[in-house]
């Protein structure tokens, strides 16, 4: 693999009718813009471009693919592709809008709606240690909201964490990066090369002895909950397929949240998948239960922006 940095598209290129203002974020996988349309609208266009497959210099715009990565950058392309496909369609207040997607440039642009604030990764390390449980069940309850619109178009997300969920400035959350999205309709065994992430994934997301569905995103909407009380992800599920040390939430925070919070959490991230919560109705009901247990100070008031 080659492994170096891409360089970014300059301010002021002008792309399929937008205008770059400048980067936003760089990943792995692709890098992020602020942009303009055509009207002078703020957009964010991400763009396809694996550090470790491609290389793009300064001056270039096209980026250069060896021989011997070309099937896998037209894999992940592909993937790409689908992602804005299957957003497209979806249209949700907890749901990243992508408003186009195009080819350019040899490789491939999704256009998404601007949005100010900051992942709940960032959140969590600001505020570790502090999380309010109104906020807990508030911030959630949205983002089951859109990921039961997800799956009512026959979609899985497939990697649900928290640096893929978005806090806007109000505190409304927003599901971010489709990219291993996969139609329900398909689902089967986990593709050779599926992308998760350890600690967020579900068990079944490693081997092909369950077939995936709305529980595997159940699971890792549990482990971002627990994430957002510990610190941290949660162990592994294939870790604890072998040597499940995972202390459950109602222990770990008895005196601290109530027990329909933990149990709640201890439910989602169950091993065996028919033993979770099956879909994201019912989870958003157990959040909202017992409303009695939690303080009355609304969780927006605790955001801290």
């Amino acid at each position: 693999m080659v492994s170096q940095n891409n360089q970014a598209l300059p301010p002021g290129y002008q792309l399929e009718g937008y205008r770059i203002e400048r980067q936003l974020s760089v990943g792995g996988f692709s890098i992020v813009y602020l942009a303009q349309d055509a009207q002078g609208t703020p957009v964010a266009i991400k763009e396809y471009l694996p550090n470790a497959l491609t290389l793009r210099g300064e001056g270039q715009v096209a980026p250069v693919i060896p021989p011997e990565y070309q099937a896998e950058f037209n894999f992940g392309l592909k993937c790409f592709f689908e992602e804005g496909r299957a957003l497209s369609g979806i249209v949700h207040p907890n749901v990243v809008q992508v408003l186009n997607f195009f080819r350019a440039n040899e490789t491939v642009y999704l256009v998404m709606r601007y949005e100010t604030g900051q992942t709940l990764r960032d959140y969590i390390r600001q505020h570790r240690g502090r999380m309010d449980e109104a906020f807990m069940r508030g911030m959630f309850c949205g983002v089951l909201d859109g990921l039961g619109e997800v799956h009512g178009h026959g979609l899985l997300h497939l990697d649900i964490k928290p640096a893929n969920i978005w806090l806007r400035t109000d505190g409304s959350p927003v599901l971010l990066d489709f990219g291993a999205a996969r139609y329900a309709v398909d689902i089967g065994p986990p593709e050779p090369r599926a992308m998760y992430t350890p600690g967020y994934a579900a068990p079944e997301q490693y081997h092909g002895k369950y077939t995936l569905g709305p529980w595997t995103d159940i699971y890792a909407v549990g482990a971002c909950i627990y994430a957002a009380l510990a610190g941290s992800a949660p162990q592994a599920a294939d870790e604890r397929l072998v040597d499940d040390q995972l202390l459950p939430a109602r222990q770990r925070w008895g005196r601290d949240y109530s027990l329909r919070l933990l149990t709640t959490i201890d439910e989602c991230l169950r091993l065996d998948p028919p033993r979770r919560p099956q879909h994201a109705r019912a989870l958003h009901a157990s959040l909202m239960a017992d409303p009695d247990a939690v303080k009355s100070r609304s969780w927006l008031s605790r955001l801290g922006f």
